[in-house]
């Protein structure tokens, strides 16, 4: 019998804690969470939601899964930061909308490609068929 450490269910477990932990620390040089990096993605029209369009907060707390308050922090935070704004909802005076700053969808755009460059250095030891079936069997626990 394999050891607990080496069932899959732990393995898959370590892979996602290693790759976060690299993600996380490649965020240093933008002074990023990985919360705050996740909502520049959300607001950039990443993660199935279309760009052109404001997004209201309570919408970015939902497609975080988290709380209304804590989204209202995080974009208190990367308001601070000078890479999102709010707006009015033109639709809704209660809600607020949030956009990209120009420095928003730069940071947006470089952190994208720094987590596809982790992504690819993470998975540089498996040939690229053994890629696709990793994907394929991944999608398949997913579903």
């Amino acid at each position: 019998m394999a050891a607990p450490s080496d069932h899959a269910s732990e393995l898959i477990m370590r892979a996602a804690r290693t790759l976060r932990h690299r993600f996380a620390v490649s965020l240093e040089p933008w002074e990023l969470s990985p919360h705050q990096s996740r909502a520049l993605r959300v607001v950039a029209g990443r993660d199935d939601l279309p760009a052109t369009e404001p997004l209201r907060v309570s919408a970015l707390a939902e497609a975080l899964h988290i709380a209304p308050r804590s989204a209202t922090e995080v974009v208190d935070a990367l308001e601070a930061k000078g890479l999102l704004e709010r707006l009015p909802d033109e639709s809704d005076r209660r809600a607020t909308c949030l956009r990209l700053t120009e420095a928003g969808r730069t940071v947006a755009r470089e952190v994208e490609e720094m987590r596809a460059a982790q992504a690819e250095t993470f998975l540089s030891a498996l040939r690229p068929d053994e890629r696709a079936t990793l994907a394929e069997l991944l999608r398949r626990l997913l579903d």
